[in-house]
């Protein structure tokens, strides 16, 4: 069952894959590895060119005719080149809109650690977007580090990579979510490829208790 925030649905598609549903109007963020889905796109917003988070098979599943894109150069030239259909390329600080209502915001997403540098520099301009709707916002953060800019960002929701390697891991998280102060947490990007998935969850609920940040693990949709 989809989470639900006012009038906005949030369903968990896997790793950093979430549809997010607005006034019977349906926006997915980097969809991946989709079996079955149950509906298909009004709007696809994809955060970066990985594989992980670029999935044209999964796109595959869930275009339409009428179907929008948004991402990264690297992202909308590949669109436009495979499905023949105009993608809007964005850089960190667009701001643009969708039918529905809803606004989109894009924010940096990039590493900062030394370790981390190689895999998502802050060169490439990918991407993070604040998703707003009736004054509600929801911020993906992407493929990312906690970042001086995060402490800019404002959201009732926060969707947060918890599984290191990549991305921050739990405790960093847990730090970029107490600079955000969402409402809500909500982790993802620490199932799909991590032995310590059950430790990463237990370890940000835990480093968030007592803040006034609920975190809502929420469950993949299959």
């Amino acid at each position: 069952m989809p989470y639900k925030y006012f009038d906005i649905e949030i369903s968990w598609l896997g790793h950093a894959g979430f549809r997010i549903v607005t006034n019977k109007h349906v926006h997915y963020i980097d969809p991946f590895q989709l079996k079955k889905p149950k509906l298909k796109a009004d709007v696809i917003l994809f955060t970066h060119s990985h594989y992980d988070h670029f999935d044209l098979s999964s796109v595959e599943k869930i275009i339409k005719d009428d179907t929008i894109f948004f991402g990264p150069l690297q992202c909308t030239n590949q669109i436009e080149a495979k499905f023949s259909k105009q993608a809007m390329a964005l850089s960190p600080g667009s701001e643009t809109s969708c039918s529905c209502g809803a606004k989109i915001y894009t924010v940096r997403a990039y590493n900062v650690k030394q370790e981390r540098l190689q895999f998502h520099p802050k060169s490439n301009n990918w991407l993070g977007y604040i998703f707003e709707f009736n004054g509600k916002r929801i911020y993906h953060a992407g493929d990312t580090d906690f970042i001086e800019e995060m402490k800019n960002i404002k959201c009732d929701i926060a969707l947060l990579p918890i599984g290191g390697t990549y991305t921050m891991d739990a405790l960093e998280a847990v730090e970029a979510a107490k600079a955000i102060k969402p409402k809500i947490a909500v982790p993802m990007h620490y199932k799909a490829f991590s032995k310590n998935s059950k430790k990463a969850e237990e370890d940000f609920k835990k480093g968030l208790e007592g803040t006034g940040i609920k975190v809502e693990i929420l469950k993949e949709e299959e």
